[in-house]
């Protein structure tokens, strides 16, 4: 890839994996990357919070505005257009991408999932939901997922996986944290990849 990222970061609640990826283009770790915008379906996002203290465009866009889904997804569109985005990072970004954002950015979409894909994934797998999942099925490893995006909830080719064991006494919230501590790490090694043109995708498998 010769262009610069132009990166739209979607996300739902407090921005912490968006806080990552802005620190490791200033501390010069992701090069050749920028944040032009974010977008959150959450008036009190914390991550509109982060973009407008970072000089970010912020855009507050909700389904429940607009009269119908295809007006909605022309408003993302619209954003997404006017920045010029090549790569969309979903951040905690709980609603599923219309199919025609996805064909549009088809392999140009990330997620990240904090739980080792494909296990515990898929609709209402978020947040402690998750961890607590982990917990309650006995695992004794979990981790964090980044993956390519298609029209399914956490589905799609796995980019990048770490792991990391569970204590005796673990519980959702302490699992949280121990987790973010790895989606802030290999989310922007994951953009990396992508920024150095070291991801190929070939018949929806990704060749390192």
């Amino acid at each position: 890839m010769n262009e610069g990222l132009k990166i739209a970061v979607f996300a739902s609640g407090k921005g912490s994996n968006l806080q990552a990826i802005i620190d490791a283009i200033e501390s010069g770790k992701l090069l050749n990357s920028e944040v032009v915008c974010v977008i959150s379906n959450k008036k009190d996002a914390g991550a509109l919070e982060i973009a407008k203290s970072n000089g970010i465009s912020a855009y507050y866009i909700a389904s429940e505005n607009y009269s119908n889904r295809d007006d909605f997804d022309s408003a993302i569109i619209d954003v997404l257009n006017f920045h010029s985005v090549n790569l969309i990072l979903l951040a905690g970004y709980l609603k599923l991408l219309s199919p025609i954002i996805v064909q549009k950015y088809r392999n140009r979409i990330l997620n990240i999932h904090p739980a080792l894909l494909p296990k515990f994934g898929g609709k209402g797998m978020y947040g402690l939901n998750v961890h607590r999942a982990v917990i309650e099925s006995g695992e004794k490893i979990s981790g964090a997922t980044v993956h390519l995006v298609d029209e399914e909830y956490d589905h799609g080719p796995i980019i990048i996986q770490e792991s990391v064991e569970l204590d005796p006494d673990e519980t959702p919230e302490s699992l949280q944290k121990k987790i973010q501590k790895i989606e802030h790490k290999i989310y922007p090694e994951a953009v990396k990849l992508f920024a150095e043109g070291k991801i190929k995708i070939q018949n929806e498998i990704i060749m390192k």
